[in-house]
């Protein structure tokens, strides 16, 4: 029998889905990794993702905004990495809190609305999907749950 409770956890993280009135998305540009993301970071331990999400866009941006609701929620495997489960959340309109974006950058150097045809060039192809699922959660009103950033039930 596996002890459940002795099981590795998976890691969680927590972004924000800023959507423009054309559709482009907020993308921001990390000064480390795959540069290209949405805000957002690792959920700490004993912290909610609601709560990292809004802590990350403080620290990040600059800005006290909360989590309206859970647009997606992707179970994420790599072969590199623990397991995640990635969390996007709808933070609400963005253009009049645009000109108080404060970037912190020791994490971050730029920040841009992306149509959403062109995530791809901005975006590894698995968070791109993702962005793509949680626009669709946004647009429809429900939480999208995908796998790998895929439509996990269908």
């Amino acid at each position: 029998m596996v002890d459940v409770w002795a099981a590795p956890l998976a890691g969680m993280a927590a972004g924000a889905l800023f959507v423009a009135a054309g559709g482009e998305v907020l993308l921001v540009r990390k000064t480390y990794g795959n540069r290209w993301d949405i805000p957002g970071g690792y959920v700490e331990p004993g912290e909610s993702p609601a709560r990292a999400c809004a802590r990350e866009l403080s620290e990040e941006l600059g800005l006290r905004r909360y989590p309206r609701r859970v647009l997606a929620v992707d179970w994420a495997p790599t072969e590199s990495e623990p397991d995640k489960l990635l969390w996007i959340f709808d933070c609400g309109e963005l253009a009049e809190d645009e000109h108080r974006i404060r970037l912190d950058f020791d994490e971050l150097d730029h920040w841009e609305w992306v149509p959403v045809p062109r995530l791809d060039d901005y975006l590894v192809p698995r968070l791109a999907r993702r962005l793509r699922g949680a626009r669709e959660g946004l647009e429809r009103g429900v939480t999208v749950y995908l796998e790998h950033g895929e439509p996990g039930f269908e």
